[in-house]
């Protein structure tokens, strides 16, 4: 799994209704972490777990003395999950990047709703984007404080 984090002061995301062409929010947030979440192909529940924790865990946020000491957790913060396959993108070749290292729909889906489920049951409020949808995510980024995890380097 692959995960881009931003440190975020709010945070929604909007798609738009099929049916009547109007924009709807799916998500919303104030402060706390906007997570865009790329699922692999080799991807289980072991990496959703130690993903969930880890970010859960980060001390990204500031305390009394403006020291990066807090987490999401510990700020009563929320998170806001985005679905994002394009992070397996492969430009290496070409000017069209190539998306075949981003796992099949059938199992992204899962891991990516099971990711939610755990933050949960840590006691954090998530809110998501809608899986598979064109999606317009609109945030005020804080400091800006953004990070990149990948389980494939950091659970070796």
């Amino acid at each position: 799994m692959k995960a881009v984090i931003q440190r975020v002061k709010s945070a929604k995301v909007t798609v738009q209704d099929p049916e009547t062409g109007r924009e709807q929010i799916t998500g919303a947030i104030h402060a706390g972490l906007l997570v865009l979440l790329g699922v692999g192909p080799n991807d289980s529940e072991a990496q959703a777990q130690w993903l969930a924790k880890k970010i859960t865990g980060l001390r990204i946020f500031e305390d009394e003395a403006g020291k990066m000491n807090l987490s999401v957790k510990d700020i009563q913060g929320a998170i806001l999950a985005v679905s994002q396959f394009t992070l397996y993108g492969d430009c290496k070749r070409g000017r069209r990047p190539s998306f075949v290292g981003a796992a099949h729909p059938d199992l992204a889906l899962p891991l990516f709703n099971r990711f939610v489920d755990l933050i949960q049951l840590e006691g954090i409020d998530c809110e998501i984007g809608k899986f598979g949808h064109h999606m317009e995510v609109s945030l005020i980024n804080d400091g800006p404080v953004t990070l990149i995890l990948d389980t494939d380097e950091l659970m070796k």
